[in-house]
């Protein structure tokens, strides 16, 4: 869960597609959920980020469903979810995120 107008997540983006990269042929799926308000950023984001997975923003920014639903206070942030629907791990930044994936997909 990210923006285009937030340095933090767009920092982080490239240890999310490094792990992308890693782990989409074992299993791994993403989806990006955008709380930007104008499309166009969130696109051209989306482009310039390298990021080929499911995008999804119903545009209303901070007022999005998303942030009800799961809590969210301040991005980036992220969920992983196992194939049970279950949240396994949640807000994992950079070695955080590829120790996680690690375990999971090589601790098989």
């Amino acid at each position: 869960i990210g923006a285009s107008w937030c340095g933090p997540c767009r920092a982080e983006m490239p240890h999310v597609v490094a792990a992308y990269e890693k782990y989409h042929e074992e299993g791994l799926e993403m989806v990006s959920i955008s709380l930007d308000n104008q499309k166009e950023n969130w696109v051209k984001a989306i482009t310039a980020l390298n990021m080929p997975w499911t995008h999804l923003s119903d545009l209303k920014g901070w007022q999005s469903v998303v942030c009800e639903v799961y809590k969210v206070w301040a991005i980036p942030d992220n969920l992983l979810i196992n194939p049970q629907g279950e949240i396994v791990a949640r807000n994992l930044r950079g070695e955080g995120l590829h120790e996680k994936l690690k375990d999971i997909f090589e601790g098989k």
